[in-house]
């Protein structure tokens, strides 16, 4: 017996003792939340382990992910890298009965053997970016802890060098801070250490002002941008801004920045759309809960990789071939399927 519930909200009425009745009574418990739910809720009504019952998702339209989830959970399926990707960043490879994760040429397979390795060497891989981090009284100090982790996550995907990735750190409230420019730290072991130690601003939601140094300074040869390199930007937010914003935004786009927006608890979705880069739908995140911005972390890992991937057309070409081995797997399963029927059908007549 298995239940699936899903809720976008904070319910009206308790739902600890009821949903621990459930569990004696043996029924499994799923939980879904949606957009800004309350997550304690979840974790009320769902069954143990929580890693495995617990699901977010950050709007209806992308519930259906979910789907391969359950079919895997509830059915079982020999192939199991078709009933969804496992987290694996890149590819899923089929074994017999199990799964792994691999990388695309170029790319190698991290310590935690999901996530890879991005923008290692090749051509085209210098990259200048820029974090623009909300340090507002609403974030409160437990949950900047876990943006740090947020921008070190983002960093371990990157090759930092003089002549690859180049990363910078703004802190925003009330004021401004440059924690430290383009280019001042060649290593990611030295960009992690500056940020572990960046203090707390606290104040007001000043990311008008904020998205106006990103334009007018951060990306200034002065401050260590490079002429001639992608520039990228990545916007993080708790809250509405008590300033104006678009003229900021718009020209940062327009001076061909690319920019990303992230807002978790009560970030102003339509801000969150005018902040990023089009296509919007892949360049702004949401998350209700600060402990689920390491997935949106996941996300970012690879999309703000601009490099050329030599290798792109074979890939493709591998994932057309993959697909049209799988179509022709179910066509010669169906059709095998149906002769047996025939045939069966046949010998009732015989006999």
């Amino acid at each position: 017996q298995v239940a699936i519930v899903v809720t976008d909200g904070r319910p009206q009425d308790g739902v600890q003792d009821v949903s621990a009745r459930a569990r004696a009574a043996g029924i499994e418990i799923f939980a879904i939340g949606v957009g800004r739910v309350d997550m304690g809720t979840l974790r009320q009504m769902a069954s143990e382990p929580l890693d495995e019952h617990v699901d977010y998702v950050e709007s209806y339209s992308v519930i259906e992910k979910l789907t391969h989830k359950f079919q895997e959970a509830f059915c079982v399926v020999s192939d199991l890298c078709a009933t969804g990707d496992h987290d694996c960043e890149q590819v899923c490879v089929s074994t017999p009965g199990a799964y792994r994760c691999a990388c695309r040429d170029g790319f190698s397979l991290n310590s935690d053997g999901k996530t890879c390795a991005a923008c290692n060497g090749g051509l085209g891989s210098a990259l200048d970016l820029v974090f623009l981090i909300d340090g507002s009284k609403s974030v409160r100090p437990e949950n900047f802890e876990l943006v740090k982790k947020f921008i070190n996550q983002i960093v371990d995907s990157l090759e930092v060098s003089d002549k690859q990735a180049q990363v910078g750190l703004v802190q925003y409230s009330s004021s401004v801070r440059q924690e430290f420019p383009l280019g001042q730290f060649k290593s990611k072991k030295d960009i992690k250490a500056a940020v572990k130690k960046m203090s707390y601003m606290e104040k007001g939601t000043m990311t008008g002002q904020a998205l106006k140094y990103l334009v007018d300074s951060s990306f200034s040869v002065i401050n260590g941008a490079r002429p001639g390199v992608p520039k990228v930007g990545i916007v993080f937010t708790d809250g509405r801004s008590q300033d104006y914003i678009s003229d900021a935004a718009k020209k940062a786009k327009d001076s061909g920045f690319r920019m990303f927006a992230v807002g978790v608890g009560n970030a102003v979705e339509d801000e969150l759309r005018e902040i990023a880069s089009e296509p919007v739908a892949e360049h702004y995140f949401y998350t209700a809960d600060f402990r689920t911005i390491s997935k949106i972390g996941k996300k970012l890992q690879m999309k703000i990789c601009v490099e050329e991937d030599p290798c792109e057309c074979k890939s493709i070409v591998k994932f057309q071939t993959k697909v049209e081995e799988l179509i022709n797997s179910l066509q010669q399963k169906h059709i095998l399927g149906t002769v047996a029927k025939r045939i069966e059908a046949l010998e009732n007549k015989i006999i």
